[in-house]
């Protein structure tokens, strides 16, 4: 809700971090509602999605510039445009990702980088699914295009990209085992479709996808938790295997020589989202496949929770528990 401050000046709430640290370091201020320059587009924001990228800059292993707004994904309505702005015109409905300052109740945005909501997708689907979504499409279909025959191994499979990721991947045909926290998420996972979950609480998760694989170990790891499960994943690859580390939810994860990939040849990456959806072409091609997919009902989109843009510390709280099961949202 836009308000008028004592002095006169237009001011919208945002939530921001003047010091490095906890979820306490959050902090509500008021800000004069921006104006968006050439080529950006203003956004009444309706949802904002919560992600791990969120807690690293709030607590400085990301480091920004002080103050700093977290959040790089929303959801919303276009409510004004800068010059030279063809892509997207006043009312329409739009999503974006990775754009920066999202917990905010306007946000600016480059134009190019919004993508437009079909009929059907709301604004909060649409901030519960983009980032992630986004994320699980470019593991599955390009960092290592998966097919039928294959089999992966997806880490904290429960977790907001995790679920979409397992969905994905089962429509590409691949057997996907998935690690979780707990029996609740177990279930989950294997209601996503995954063909068998480890309790790695329970269990130690290498030697059961050794028993699962008769041996063989798996074709692909997606490892969004980092220190806690990088050298394990390793372990847990067939030979020519791929170790995809696109997280780092345990701790950032410590340096490797090349030369431990030498026994089974083996291959990693630490891919990010930018270098995939470089241009607006991409961008709309990976987020139609998601819409399209969602429209059919081939992939399900969980929300964990809701929280009101200023509780935003308990959300984040929520997020770093581990205990959420799906996204979680901020809603303006």
């Amino acid at each position: 809700m836009q308000r008028t401050t004592h002095w006169g000046a237009s001011a919208v709430i945002a939530m921001r971090v003047h010091r490095f640290g906890g979820p306490e370091v959050l902090q509500r201020d008021e800000v004069p509602v921006p104006e968006p320059g050439p080529g950006q587009a203003r956004v009444r924001l309706e949802a904002i999605g919560l992600n791990y990228h969120d807690t690293y800059t709030r607590s400085g292993l990301y480091p920004v510039s002080l103050p700093y707004t977290p959040g790089i994904e929303a959801a919303g309505v276009v409510d004004a445009v800068g010059p030279g702005v063809t892509e997207v015109k006043p009312g329409d409905r739009v999503a974006y990702a990775l754009a920066g300052a999202t917990y905010v109740e306007y946000g600016l945005a480059e134009a190019a980088k919004l993508v437009p909501l079909p009929d059907g997708v709301s604004s909060e689907l649409a901030a519960a699914v983009l980032l992630q979504g986004l994320t699980a499409h470019y593991l599955a279909t390009s960092t290592f295009p998966l097919r039928p025959g294959h089999r992966v191994l997806v880490h904290a499979a429960a977790g907001g990209t995790g679920l979409l990721l397992v969905q994905i991947a089962k429509r590409l045909g691949a057997t996907v085992y998935g690690t979780v926290g707990s029996p609740a998420k177990a279930d989950v996972a294997l209601a996503a479709g995954a063909d068998a979950v480890i309790l790695y609480r329970e269990v130690d998760f290498v030697s059961e996808v050794e028993r699962l694989t008769g041996g063989e170990g798996v074709h692909a790891v997606y490892d969004s938790v980092g220190q806690a499960t990088f050298r394990g994943s390793l372990r847990c690859l067939a030979p020519r295997g791929i170790l995809v580390s696109f997280g780092q939810s345990s701790g950032p994860v410590e340096p490797i020589a090349p030369l431990e990939l030498m026994n089974g040849s083996l291959y990693l990456t630490r891919p990010h989202l930018r270098d995939y959806i470089r241009t607006r072409e991409e961008l709309l091609s990976r987020a139609g496949d998601i819409f399209a997919w969602l429209a059919a009902g081939e992939l399900q989109v969980r929300i964990d929770s809701r929280f009101a843009l200023t509780e935003v510390a308990d959300a984040h709280r929520r997020l770093e528990s581990r205990q959420s099961v799906g996204k979680i949202l901020l809603i303006p």
